[in-house]
């Protein structure tokens, strides 16, 4: 899934498709969705605006996306605003916890392929 997050000056607001962050389902997950602002201390998020648009892919892969989202946006948002040393620490912290905040995953669907059912998968031989 896609998350683009949008970082502005304000007054601590954290929204999702124009719903607060709150409110995000599966309640199980919100504990990762809140890891970027858990680790960084709610202060660094206190004086931003974080809007953030997600599409397609499953739950899960949602709530991924809007969590490195977030960690990216705060760390732009550092660099342009606010000064350097502040964002290698941000970064740091991050980095330090969990790769995958700041990094994504470069895997993605294998293309079919003809002769078969999918990019492996091959049609069943007969020999009668």
């Amino acid at each position: 899934s896609i998350a683009v997050a949008q970082c502005q000056k304000g007054r601590g607001l954290l929204k999702v498709n124009g719903v607060p962050i709150e409110l995000i389902q599966p309640q199980i997950l919100k504990y990762k969705l809140f890891e970027p602002i858990l680790l960084l201390g709610k202060d660094k998020y206190a004086n931003v605006d974080i809007r953030i648009r997600v599409r397609g892919g499953g739950q899960v892969s949602q709530i991924y996306a809007i969590r490195q989202a977030i960690s990216k946006s705060l760390i732009a948002y550092y660099q342009k605003f606010e000064d350097e040393a502040e964002k290698a620490e941000l970064k740091d912290i991050l980095m330090r916890y969990d790769r995958s905040l700041l990094v994504s995953d470069p895997r993605r669907q294998e293309s079919k392929k003809f002769g078969g059912h999918g990019a492996r998968a091959r049609k069943q031989k007969s020999y009668r």
